[in-house]
């Protein structure tokens, strides 16, 4: 019989409950009891969904208050020194003064999970490091499970991802010489798990999704040797990429099952049907925890059945991933278009599809027959509507020629007339773009999407607004200033709703990070821009100051990598429409006057494959998406592009290849770190490394981001550097932002002044 589970359901809730929770909590509105209590009742609530759904093996340890990664660091007890100061905090405080930083510190370095779009807190490891269990929140959770008759499959990050997912904060060090320390504590909790009457432990090991290196691998074969016996059976799951070519030593490895995601790689199920022990469950992550599309049932079913035909009753259905990555529930969507509504399917729904399956394959094709039929109908809707294809934009991307990736000139020639241009002082303060957005921005948008603010009066509050941030700029004394984006509800979706070829939900939420959520707008067909969708709002703002004001847009590879993307096409093909819809609001701008102009690609790292050997092919047509979305403004219109949160020591000969005059990076969490990349690369464009995290509440002072900007200028020359925080300032409040960047300005006057004697 094929058993049904699943590897993780999002934690956020249908309609954000988590997030409400959680903001209300540091808000001060409710205190830590009325937090745990709300949090209890989510998972309550996502267990019993899934049980009643009929999948078998439920996941528990799955859910987070803030990450997974740093549940697992309060877990092992692997909390950095620098949080051990203050002994009246309590194993919370101390939890999200991680995640959020506190008044005595910084917090840990966030960064992208994987290829996709969640940022997970960045372990930290030292020679000094230890482990021993410091919370108790996974075994109350699987308590709590059980009372409710559910059977629990705990989730654990594996020793090996979970080591190779930190930094090391010593030199001379090497963070995998702490597995002998981490495998006892991981010992210990699977004997405490199986005490508690767990039969099943999931542990997650993604890291072989990479390309590690051979002692990674021998690393991996000790370490399960070491925990054989200790407790339940262990399923080691993989996933966001094919492991195949690991096969022998993951059948060898002296686990009870594997896991595989199919939808990522199907290709490499063969590699392991062949010749797979007789004592291994293997299961086969067959509907994409990902996108939002419907599963092709009869293929999936097809595949099953061919795995079955080997495997019997070794054979587990689940999703390809954790459903982190999507929505909750379809069913809340009662206005999306009916024909596009009939092509999707959310987390449930996607349980729902495998639980489907996996009656099939236990009482046969015809106890499904309806909803293969239906799923059939859904797919041939999709592959034949008439809103999928778009002839003009099909043409416009034949016409394309290598000029239309190439801006004038070379940088050099440019900086000079930019500089002419703009007379900017030395060491040029600005922001990434956005400004708090505050409780009324947020009312009037939201009154206006209902009709119940006219046009008129939404275009009044959105330029009050505008108004208000650009004399808040001026008397900070920022050199670039910028709209504020009041209009916007996020940078991809914003942008989504005013192009063809795009659908929107009301409640399809995923988790970024923390309570920051995030409702990728849904990919269906080929892109068209029918109008200018920025220049009203940034003419504006022009209009209120001499200072220069960026217009702000969001890249073509952001656009594509935080949306559900259409999977009828390839990526590359995608990108170049989005591109071009770019270039066009570019040039309307550039006409309007705005002649410094802001691309945003934060995901263009996210998008590099996790093999190497697929990654040349996606630089070149993320590269070209930029150029082609960038290279038509004249050589005085100055380009900059932002990215953030991810590690670009390996692809910084492409971000060059990019040609942006100003690139502005995430820095002030690794205390510059990733600088020295830029540094030893000679990166040969202007840069501004970002002096203060914006995603903690913390103000720091004016000293602590002078230290920053010295540490820069030892290796970049004052005439390339620019000042700025980390990142958009959307999620913060006045106070906090008005301080910071008054801190941050002086900081700038304080170098300008030293550079002047």
């Amino acid at each position: 019989m094929a058993l049904t589970h699943n590897l993780g359901f999002p934690r956020i809730g249908a309609r954000r409950e988590l997030k409400q929770a959680l903001e209300a909590y540091w808000r001060q509105d409710i205190d830590v009891k009325q937090l745990q209590h709300q949090a209890k009742a989510i998972r309550e609530h996502h267990w019993l969904a899934q049980k009643e759904i009929g999948i078998d093996l439920i996941p528990v340890g799955d859910f987070a208050l803030y990450d997974h990664v740093l549940n697992m660091t309060a877990l092992l007890g692997a909390i950095p020194e620098r949080f051990h100061s203050n002994q009246n905090e309590t194993i919370l405080d101390t939890y999200f003064a991680m995640a959020r930083g506190a008044s005595h510190q910084p917090a840990m370095e966030m960064t992208k999970w994987f290829n996709t779009n969640y940022h997970y807190i960045v372990p930290e490891f030292n020679k000094r490091s230890q482990f021993q269990i410091t919370s108790e929140q996974l075994f109350d959770e699987i308590a709590e499970a059980q009372t409710l008759g559910i059977t629990p499959k705990v989730v654990l990050i594996g020793p090996l991802t979970y080591l190779f997912l930190g930094k090391e904060t010593d030199a001379d060090f090497n963070r995998l010489d702490l597995l002998p320390r981490l495998l006892p504590v991981y010992q210990e909790i699977l004997t405490r798990v199986a005490s508690l009457g767990v039969q099943w432990v999931q542990m997650d090991e993604p890291f072989l999704a990479y390309d590690p290196t051979e002692i990674w691998l021998e690393k991996l074969s000790e370490a399960y040797t070491t925990l054989q016996g200790s407790g339940p059976r262990v399923l080691l799951t993989t996933y966001f990429d094919a492991v195949d070519n690991h096969a022998a030593k993951l059948k060898a490895l002296p686990v009870a099952g594997l896991h595989l995601d199919l939808c990522r790689a199907p290709d490499q199920l063969n590699a392991f049907l062949t010749d797979y022990p007789v004592d291994k469950v293997l299961s086969l992550g067959i509907i994409d925890g990902r996108n939002v599309w419907r599963a092709d049932l009869s293929q999936a079913l097809a595949t099953l059945t061919q795995a079955q035909a080997i495997l019997g009753e070794r054979l587990w259905i689940a999703p390809s991933c954790s459903l982190l990555h999507c929505p909750v529930d379809l069913e809340l969507e009662t206005r999306l278009d009916d024909e596009i509504r009939n092509w999707l399917a959310f987390s449930v729904q996607k349980l729902n599809e495998v639980a489907l399956l996996g009656r099939g394959l236990n009482q046969g094709e015809a106890s499904i027959q309806a909803a293969l039929e239906e799923a059939a109908h859904a797919r041939q809707s999709r592959q034949q509507s008439s809103r999928i294809h778009n002839p003009v934009v099909q043409e416009r991307l034949r016409r394309l020629t290598q000029r239309d990736c190439q801006r004038n000139h070379p940088f050099a020639q440019r900086q000079s007339l930019q500089r002419q241009h703009f007379q900017l002082p030395l060491l040029p303060t600005t922001t990434i773009g956005s400004f708090p957005q505050t409780t009324e921005i947020r009312k009037a948008r939201a009154a206006f999407r209902k009709g119940q603010l006219n046009h008129l009066d939404y275009l009044k509050a959105m330029r009050a607004e505008i108004q208000n941030v650009i004399k808040q700029q001026e008397e900070i004394g920022l050199d670039v200033l910028v709209h504020g984006e009041a209009e916007r509800n996020d940078m991809v979706e914003y942008f989504g709703e005013q192009l063809w070829g795009y659908v929107f939900t009301e409640h399809g939420w995923v988790q970024s990070y923390g309570s920051r959520c995030v409702k990728p707008p849904i990919l269906y067909g080929d892109i068209y821009r029918p109008e200018a969708m920025t220049v009203n709002w940034i003419g504006y703002a022009q209009s209120l100051t001499s200072k220069p004001v960026k217009g702000m847009l969001t890249g073509p590879v952001t656009m594509l990598m935080w949306s559900f993307v259409r999977d009828d096409q390839p990526y590359a093909e995608t990108a170049l429409q989005l591109a071009l819809a770019i270039r066009d609001e570019v040039k309307d701008l550039e006409q309007a006057g705005i002649s410094m102009i802001q691309i945003d690609e934060p995901a263009f790292r996210e998008g590099l494959p996790l093999k190497k050997s697929a990654w040349a092919e996606y630089l070149q047509w993320a590269v070209k998406a930029f150029r082609i979305a960038s290279s038509g403004v004249k050589d005085e219109t100055q380009i900059h592009t932002h990215m953030c949160y991810s590690e670009f020591n390996d692809i910084l000969p492409a971000i060059a290849e990019m040609d942006a005059d100003v690139i502005t990076i995430e820095t002030s969490r690794s205390r510059m770190e990733l600088l020295d990349a830029f540094v030893q690369f000679a990166y040969p464009n202007e840069i501004g490394p970002g002096v203060y995290d914006i995603h903690s509440p913390r103000v720091p002072d004016t000293n602590e981001m002078l230290v920053l900007l010295e540490k820069a200028l030892r290796h970049i020359q004052p005439q390339q550097l620019w000042i700025n925080p980390d990142c958009g300032l959307k999620t913060r409040g006045w106070p906090e932002t008005q301080a910071a960047l008054e801190k941050m300005v002086n900081a700038a006057r304080i170098l300008r002044d030293r550079f002047a004697v």
